[in-house]
């Protein structure tokens, strides 16, 4: 499993979002079609980004959401995945 101890929340925020636009973060990188420096690029995004508790708030209501927030700074490299 990847995970990164370092900066757990970002992780799962980071999974979370990739979730909504049907992009498996893990799997992405054991097929090759993402690198793991650019997923840790995402993390370390996601980390530096002070939107964290708005995230949050956001993934616990998105059970039927298509796409993800504007806010995310994520938005545009994971839809990319996707």
């Amino acid at each position: 499993m990847i995970g990164y101890p370092e900066a757990p929340k970002a992780w799962w925020l980071t999974r979370g979002m990739a979730r909504i636009s049907g992009v498996n973060l893990p799997r992405a990188v054991v097929e090759g079609w993402l690198q793991r420096d650019e997923l840790e690029e995402l993390i370390i995004r996601c980390a530096a980004c002070g939107r964290g508790a708005a995230c949050e708030a956001w993934l616990a209501g998105s059970g039927s959401a298509e796409a993800m927030p504007e806010f995310c700074p994520n938005k545009a490299g994971i839809e990319a995945l996707g």
